[in-house]
């Protein structure tokens, strides 16, 4: 079994997807550690804040059979890719790290994600796995977080119906 981290995030009805999503999860992984949901705004255009998570699972799906299964699971969510890259979302959800694994694949698999430099990535997955070391950086998500420049912002946090 390997630990995969995802990012979840939606800004169409955020709370019904996210926390439909996290049952889809649980219902096919088992056991998921999920962080707390938070409030931050869009980032790459003008649109409606997103509610962000991030979420630890084991599988022996690799990379790629995991990368297919979420976005199949987006797919049933809605989800459109005939937009912009940096548009609304129903929801989104991207492995994030993959314990020292590195690695560029097809379409938009990537590990670790480039967007783990940015606060609606970061703050989740250091809340879930503070310990958990950036394969690139060598640092641990813990002191990436504290060193970021919106550590100290407060976001809301949106409470999910489970």
């Amino acid at each position: 079994m390997t630990r995969y981290y995802l990012s979840l995030g939606s800004n169409e009805e955020p709370e019904r997807h996210l926390a439909s999503a996290l049952a889809e999860l649980r219902a096919y992984f088992g056991d998921v550690v999920a962080s707390a949901a938070w409030r931050f705004p869009a980032v790459g255009f003008d649109g409606p804040a997103f509610v962000n998570l991030a979420a630890g699972i084991d599988t022996e799906l690799d990379p790629e059979a995991l990368n297919d299964w979420l976005h199949a699971l987006e797919d049933r969510h809605g989800r459109r890719r005939d937009v912009p890259r940096y548009s609304d979302r129903t929801l989104d959800v991207d492995i994030v790290l993959c314990g020292e694994r590195v690695l560029s694949g097809r379409g938009n698999l990537k590990i670790p994600r480039d967007e783990l430099k940015y606060a609606f990535v970061l703050k989740p997955l250091a809340q879930i796995a503070p310990e958990a070391v950036h394969p690139v950086a060598g640092v641990r998500l813990a002191d990436l977080w504290r060193e970021h420049a919106d550590y100290a912002r407060d976001y809301d946090i949106v409470t999910l119906s489970t």
